[in-house]
């Protein structure tokens, strides 16, 4: 009996071994390129040396197509149990019920008291539950090119919209040379929404019946202004087709000398340029006198119907605890979710000062679109990708552009006063 007793034990143990061996996480990453990539395989593999048994599969996305290609795998029925969420994401999984509360995990885990109190914040964006955990912060700044600023006899870095567009303008007459890095292809949104909100002087997106303020006098300003800069020939011609690996490029190469972006980009162009050949400074500041970078964040989220919910949040933890998140935020560029990283000397960094000079300015507010709304997702990937680059190679009036956006968002906007009721 006893040794009847200790084969079955012994079976049980095998086939559990078997299972354990054959637990397969798959982890969806969707702001890709080699480097990042390279760096999540080797946090990866210390989750996965740490839980004996259990594999992660990685599938990257490339950026210009994760939109529709995520959304297809999900449709499909081919969902992650963990996912690089962007923000501007978050609202249209979080409110379909796809993605799991981290609420339960973060109230034990030891390295919550350590996060700053925007990465809880913007965790908590929708519906104020922890549908994601940000793994660092996406604040834009301007980066400029010294030499040729210098070559086009311009002083100083624009404080201004007006300086900027005059910079522009001067460098342009170089020969071979542009003012701006203009991103008219995907993920270009960011730079319509904020000069949008610099020329307006106020980035309040609705009036308090929901209607999108978009259609405004001052919102029109600010897409003029790019629409303006494109046609007056300060940007690449090319550039209404750019997106985020064309825009760095385009800087770090000399094409263009100035360039609105986060500190992702920094890393690339710290590589291929002498640091004394540009600089990074605060956005420049409209007619109001304000500045309305946008802010953005990547984060880490569990699908809800992962049958590995403990070992997904396992692998979040070891994504975000301090060590891994601070490898990978060296490697991407981003800004710090931990209070303690902002000492490190990665971010005392000179280079770093433009973005901790507009955190730091009153007058220069960080801007977070309304990713709340379910449709925003489309709407930024898809509907102003479209809309911008008509107007830039002018099939479609400023105005008739801000109707558009207005019309679609102030319906979004409605819908979701109605279902807060």
């Amino acid at each position: 009996m006893i040794r009847k007793l200790l084969l079955a034990a012994a079976a049980t143990m095998m086939v559990a071994g078997t299972a354990q061996a054959d637990t397969t996480l798959k982890l969806v990453e969707v702001i890709t390129s080699p480097e990042r990539t390279e760096t999540l395989k080797s946090i990866v593999k210390t989750f996965e040396d740490a839980n004996p048994g259990v594999k992660v599969e990685i599938v990257s996305l490339p950026w210009g197509q994760a939109f529709e290609k995520f959304a297809t795998m999900v449709s499909a029925g081919d969902t992650p149990d963990v996912v690089e969420m962007p923000d501007r994401w978050l609202s249209l999984y979080a409110n379909n019920g796809m993605l799991e509360s981290l609420e339960p995990y973060l109230a034990k885990w030891e390295h919550t008291k350590d996060l700053n109190d925007r990465a809880l914040q913007m965790g908590r964006y929708v519906k104020n539950t922890a549908y994601a955990l940000p793994y660092g912060f996406y604040l834009r700044a301007l980066f400029y090119n010294k030499k040729l600023f210098a070559d086009a006899k311009v002083d100083a870095p624009p404080k201004t919209m007006d300086e900027f567009m005059d910079a522009a303008k001067k460098v342009s007459a170089l020969p071979g040379k542009s003012g701006y890095c203009l991103r008219g292809g995907p993920g270009g949104l960011n730079g319509w929404m904020m000069m949008g909100a610099t020329m307006n002087g106020d980035d309040t997106y609705f009036k308090p019946d929901g209607t999108s303020t978009m259609a405004d006098p001052g919102w029109v300003k600010g897409v003029t202004f790019l629409v303006d800069l494109y046609k007056n020939g300060y940007a690449p011609k090319d550039s209404v087709n750019w997106g985020f690996n064309e825009i760095v490029s385009g800087f770090y190469s000399g094409t263009c000398a100035m360039l609105d972006q986060d500190p992702d980009a920094l890393i690339a162009i710290a590589e291929r340029m002498n640091k004394d050949d540009y600089d990074v400074v605060p956005m420049p500041k409209g007619p109001a006198g304000k500045a309305f970078p946008t802010i953005g964040y990547g984060s880490w989220s569990m699908f809800s119907n992962s049958k590995e919910k403990d070992l997904a949040w396992k692998l979040i933890a070891t994504l975000d605890g301090p060590e891994g998140n601070i490898a990978w935020n060296k490697k991407i560029g981003a800004l710090p979710i931990y209070t303690a990283a902002e000492k490190d000397p990665f971010y005392a960094d000179p280079k770093f000062k433009g973005w901790f000079a507009e955190l730091a300015d009153k007058n220069v507010i960080p801007t977070v679109m309304p990713t709340y709304l379910s449709e925003f997702a489309f709407f930024a990937d898809s509907i102003a990708v479209k809309t911008t680059q008509q107007a830039l190679l002018g099939q479609l009036s400023p105005e008739d552009l801000a109707k558009q956006w207005a019309d679609y968002l102030t319906k979004a906007q409605q819908k979701y006063l109605a279902e807060k009721k």
